[in-house]
Formats: structure tokens, sequence, C-alpha cells
């Protein structure tokens, strides 16, 4: 199993940008694919985007399409959220995600993904 730490949340006002960074111990994060999901108060988790094990495709939720970009550095073990144009919905708790199968260009459910970091609190003053 992969560990993996979460970096980058904060407070930011409406319009702003954020960028998050989940850093991933083992020899093997390349085999992975990679996913992020968010969970607010009172609400289930949910997906947000994926990238594949190399990087070259990702797919994201309606809600975020546009406006987030997920990427990988394999060399570096890390996997990123640039946040931009954020909104006050787009508070949440953000949690990074590993998945030993196949990459679909489709939404993901957690239960889809195996391993989870701690999470890191992002939340958007209106």
């Amino acid at each position: 199993q992969v560990q993996l730490v979460e970096s980058g949340g904060g407070l930011v006002q409406a319009g702003g940008s954020l960028r998050l960074s989940c850093a991933a111990s083992g020899r093997t994060f390349s085999s992975y694919v990679m996913g992020w999901f968010r969970q607010a108060p009172g609400k289930e988790r949910e997906f947000v985007a994926a990238v594949a094990r190399g990087g070259g495709s990702t797919y994201y939720a309606d809600s975020v399409k546009g406006r987030f970009t997920i990427s990988r550095d394999n060399a570096k073990n890390t996997v990123y959220l640039q946040m931009n144009s954020l909104k006050p919905e787009d508070t949440a708790v953000y949690y990074c995600a590993a998945r030993n199968g196949p990459y679909y260009s489709r939404s993901y459910y957690p239960a889809d993904f195996g391993s989870w970091g701690q999470g890191t609190q992002v939340t958007v003053s209106a």
C-alpha cells in the first residue's frame, strides 16, 4: 500500500487560487491511478478529479471542470491539484487517493480507491 500526505490547503477569497500537493511514499507510485476527492460538512465524500498512471489522461467532475487541474510528477512521487476561480461551494476537506486498478475516463466512487491521505482543509470565503 502507498502512504499519502496532502498539503497546501488554507483560507482563500472567492476567485482566488490554491495548489494542493500529495506526496506518496514507496517505489510504485507510477503504478497507481491517483485521484482527489472532497467532503464538505454534512455531505458525502465526492469525486473531484483523477489522473492516469502516466499523467496523460485526466477526468474531472462537472463542478470543477475548467477551473481545476490535476497533474502528477512520477519522479517526485507527487500528485497536484491546481484550483483556480475558487467558489465558496468548493469549501471542503480535500483528500488524495490512490487506486491500484485500471484508469477509466469517468467519475469514481470512494470505494474505487484503496489508499487515502489524511485530508487538507480548503476554505473559500465569499
